[in-house]
């Protein structure tokens, strides 16, 4: 496919298949943040609701930043992956204690936040900011797969990121991106599943059964109200992995222990 029938193509699927969210109707940073630490290894579906409840508690950086990690915690129950959530408490307070509450704009500077990769700096830049930035995510090697790297079993992310940028649109990044999401959300519920193509493709793990789901079920105890370790094993029916996760916590400073008693680090 030419670069200029590609896209036309992506501007008319971009309009066909729009998808309403609470980040695009207001694009200010805080909120693609938010939205971007809660997309990751989480559908659409499921971040929406969360999202909304978690910006009425959390409105801006100075609302998040002066919350107890044990409430951004709790505020995260649904979503998974609690790291995410104290990775974004850490982001609000380094914008409010080195950034005067300003969103940084730079790409150096939005790397500096916890939980900001390459790529998710890339999408606030042009989410937020209206920036033609370049990254890549799974929607975008869905799309760029399918029509310029078929035949490739081994797509190296640089192969995209040298066509991505030769067919971004430049005046209006912020669009051409989410035009690029929703085609490539809408291609995989139409049986194209070409992400294992990739070289950078990586098959997430199971829940049940994994160290993640005693994590998770740990947590969820815990934002009920302090424990001890003792009735906590008896309760979750604590099996050879409870070790492992409990200590993964404790040293990722999510759980702490006072006086005997476990709870959500306050």
């Amino acid at each position: 496919m030419q670069n200029d029938e590609f896209k036309e193509l992506l501007w008319q699927k971009g309009k066909e298949l729009y998808r309403d969210m609470p980040w695009r109707q207001d694009t200010r940073p805080y909120y693609v943040l938010v939205s971007e630490l809660m997309l990751q290894q989480t559908q659409v579906s499921r971040v929406i609701p969360k999202f909304k409840e978690f910006t009425n508690l959390f409105p801006n950086e100075h609302a998040l930043a002066g919350a107890g990690l044990a409430d951004v915690l709790i505020a995260w129950q649904g979503l998974g992956y609690n790291r995410r959530a104290k990775f974004l408490h850490q982001a609000a307070q380094r914008i409010v204690s080195e950034f005067d509450g300003r969103f940084p704009q730079s790409e150096p500077d939005i790397l500096h936040l916890p939980g900001v990769g390459k790529n998710t700096a890339g999408a606030i830049l042009a989410y937020a900011f209206n920036h033609p930035a370049i990254f890549v995510e799974t929607n975008i090697r869905t799309v760029y797969i399918h029509h310029f790297f078929n035949d490739i079993e081994a797509v190296d992310d640089k192969q995209i990121i040298e066509k991505l940028t030769e067919t971004l649109d430049r005046e209006h990044p912020r669009e051409f991106y989410w035009s690029l999401m929703d085609y490539g959300s809408w291609l995989k519920t139409q049986g194209i599943r070409n992400v294992t193509s990739s070289k950078h493709y990586k098959k997430q793990p199971p829940l049940e059964g994994s160290v993640r789901q005693v994590r998770g079920q740990i947590v969820r105890w815990l934002a009920a109200g302090d424990c001890d370790e003792r009735t906590l094993r008896r309760e979750l029916h604590a099996d050879e992995r409870f070790e492992q996760a409990l200590a993964g916590l404790q040293s990722e400073g999510l759980v702490m222990a006072t006086d005997g008693r476990l709870h959500l680090t306050k």
